[in-house]
This record gives structure tokens, C-alpha cells and sequence, in this order.
């Protein structure tokens, strides 16, 4: 009888905890997407050149910069509950302010903003969802990923909708601002209130296991980050889509990504990590290439979703293999790691409109391509089992 009662009470913690990270995880997805489906919208608004807009995007990266060791030293004082709810506040806030910039200099100070919150946001809820797997005897991780992937759909066909409508960003922005916050209010109770560790310091080297796995995720978001900056472009410029079809390559990029996390924790337990991670690679490279060689749009939209399906599983697997880390605690290797590849992320956008001024978009997305043959190349070599 008494295990009886411990039981219903136990897996209704893990329950609402799970509940709660993922919809922290949606949230952030959300928050994201909704300015990725803009950004052609405040390109041409601003009257920014390919080469100008790449140069803007670089904003977001140094905010994630200047924010590593401040998410590092903070999340040791007051967790990663604390963190994730002030954080991702910032976070919506900041997207709003990306839609009243008036000119370029007012633009990549929002950037930075929300750059900074970002990686805050991207520690702590990571954090949070290591904490939640460890209530589970499966691997629960790249399900909370999938739960992002499934945001960044819905953000898509959002942005799709209110283009179509000529909503203004604006009064788009504040509608998904007004959504975060009131799911943070909601939500903030469920969360783990775990307790501040011990001072230490802001950011700890990883070894080299652990930079393996970096880069291999590092490679697979330098694709998803372009997915998500220059998709809509990509299909206004170059396949030539009508303006309600902008965003459908970006929408069955994200549909097929959301999918795939959802099944990649099965698939990873039945043919293996390092075969999973290859498949991954190989199946991003394709379908960049897809796009590449034949920018139509049926041709085009099939190659995004086979890209969707290769980055889909690589960032949340190898998060889950470096929070076994031998070396590190799981929180300080997946702070690590994550940090490695989401600096992939954001650097990826604005090489690509660099090299989008040099010569082509075609061209900067064939030079994607071959990230997706290095993680195929890379997991090849790590240690991975």
C-alpha cells in the first residue's frame, strides 16, 4: 500500500515536469521561427542587400558570445529554472524590438539582445530537459527537441499566414510575445527549482571527445541555421516561388525535421548512434544539393524535406551522448558541447550572405552542403557507440 501511494505521486512529477520543459522548448522554437519567417520581410523593408543583411546576422552570434560567460556564471548561482524563465522572457521581448527597428544600426542592436537571450535560453532549457530524461529509463531528449522542431512548423505557418495577409511584423511579433509570456507564467511552477551549485567556473574546455561531438553538431546547425534564415529567401530569389509559397520549403523543412526528432531515439536504439549520425549527413548534403541542381519548386521543396530529416536527429543525440561524458558532469559537457554547436547556428546565416554577394545563394547553399557530408565524415572518425 505505501508503494502504491508513492507511485501515483511520482509519475505525476515526471509527468508535469516533462510537460513543462516541452512546452519551454515549443516556446522557444516558437519565438525563433516567428522571426526566421520574417526575416525577408524586414530585408526588404530595411532595403537590405544580401551581403548587408549577412553582415547584420553576424549581430547574433557576438550576442551569443558576449553571453557565454554570463550564462555560465549565472546559471551556477541561480539554476537553470531561474535562468530559463528570466531569459526567455528577454527572449520574446527582444523579438518584438527586431520589428520596430527603423534602420540597420537599430537592427543589430536587437540582434545582439536577442542573440544574448538565446544561448541563455538554449543552457538552461537544455538543463532542464537532462533533468527529465534522468526521471526516465529511455532516452526522452530528442523528443524535446522534436517539441522545438514542431514550434519552428507552426511558427513557419504563422509567418506564411500573416505574410499572405500583409500583417505587418509588428503586430505579428506581439502576438507570439504575449503567447511566450503567458506560457512562462503558467508554466514557471512545474519546472525543476534545482539548486545553485557550488562557484566554479564560467565555461570549462571539454576534452576531446567532447569537441568531436561539437563539431558534428556544429556542422548539422550551420545547415539548420541556414534552413531558418535564408529558406524563405532561397525560394523568393532563386526557385521563384509565388509570395504565398515562400515559406513552403521552409514549412516541409520543418515539418520533416519535427518528424524525424520525434523517432530518432528509436531509430538511434535500433541501428546505433554513429549509423544514425552518417544517415543524418548524408541525407542533408542530398537534399541541399536537390535544391541546388534542380530550383524548381517541387524539386526544391523535396530537397528541404530530406534536409529536415537529416539535421533532425544529429544536435539532440549528441547531447545525449555528451551528458554521459566520463570526463564532465552531464550539465557542465552539455553546456559545453551545446555551446559548440550553436555557435554553428548562428554563423552559418551570415557566411552565407557573404558568399551569397560573392556570387550566388545557389552557390552558398551548395558550400552548406558540404557541412552535411562533415558530419557523415566526422561521425565516421569520433568514438562513437
Amino acid at each position: 500500500m505505501h508503494l502504491k501511494a508513492i507511485t501515483p505521486n511520482y509519475n505525476f512529477s515526471r509527468t508535469t515536469l516533462r510537460i513543462a520543459v516541452g512546452v519551454m522548448f515549443f516556446m522557444t522554437g516558437l519565438c525563433f521561427a516567428s522571426w526566421a519567417s520574417r526575416i525577408a520581410t524586414i530585408q526588404q523593408n530595411l532595403n537590405l542587400t544580401d551581403a548587408a543583411l549577412g553582415g547584420v546576422l553576424f549581430a547574433m552570434p557576438v550576442g551569443l558570445m558576449c553571453s557565454l560567460p554570463f550564462s555560465g556564471w549565472v546559471i551556477t548561482r541561480i539554476g537553470s529554472r531561474n535562468l530559463l524563465i528570466s531569459a526567455l522572457t528577454v527572449y520574446a521581448i527582444s523579438l518584438l524590438t527586431l520589428s520596430m527597428a527603423q534602420n540597420t544600426v537599430q537592427l543589430v542592436a536587437c540582434l545582439l539582445v536577442f542573440g544574448f537571450a538565446s544561448n541563455a535560453v538554449n543552457i538552461s532549457v537544455n538543463t532542464q530537459a537532462v533533468a527529465a530524461e534522468g526521471l526516465y529509463k529511455r532516452p526522452i531528449l530528442a523528443s524535446f527537441h522534436g517539441l522545438w522542431s514542431l514550434a519552428g512548423f507552426t511558427g513557419a505557418a504563422i509567418g506564411t499566414f500573416m505574410i499572405g495577409n500583409h500583417v505587418i511584423p509588428f503586430k505579428h511579433f506581439s502576438l507570439i510575445m504575449a503567447v511566450v509570456i503567458i506560457s512562462v507564467i503558467l508554466t514557471t511552477r512545474y519546472l525543476k527549482s534545482d539548486k545553485p551549485a557550488s562557484a566554479g567556473p564560467a565555461f570549462v574546455m571539454p576534452d576531446s571527445s567532447l569537441i568531436k561531438l561539437g563539431l558534428i553538431a556544429f556542422c548539422s546547425m550551420v545547415c539548420e541555421g541556414a534552413m531558418f534564415d535564408w529558406s524563405v529567401i532561397y525560394f523568393k530569389k532563386v526557385v521563384l516561388a509565388q509570395n504565398a509559397l515562400m515559406g513552403a520549403g521552409y514549412t516541409a523543412f520543418m515539418l520533416t525535421m519535427a518528424t524525424g526528432r520525434f523517432i530518432a531515439d528509436k531509430f538511434a536504439h535500433r541501428f546505433g548512434l554513429k549509423r544514425t549520425l552518417q544517415i543524418s549527413g548524408m541525407l542533408t548534403a542530398t537534399g541541399l544539393l536537390t535544391a541546388v541542381i534542380f530550383p524548381y519548386l517541387y524539386t526544391a521543396i523535396f530537397g528541404f524535406l530530406l534536409v529536415g530529416f537529416g539535421v533532425s536527429s544529429v544536435v539532440p543525440l549528441v547531447y545525449s551522448a555528451a551528458g554521459k561524458s566520463k570526463t564532465m558532469s552531464p550539465g557542465v559537457a552539455l553546456a559545453a558541447v551545446s555551446t559548440i554547436s550553436f555557435m554553428g547556428f548562428l554563423f552559418g546565416p551570415p557566411v552565407i550572405g557573404f558568399v551569397a554577394g560573392l556570387a550566388t545563394l545557389r552557390a552558398s547553399f551548395t558550400l552548406i552542403a558540404a557541412m552535411g557530408i562533415c558530419v557523415t565524415i566526422f561521425s565516421t572518425k569520433a568514438k562513437i557507440y
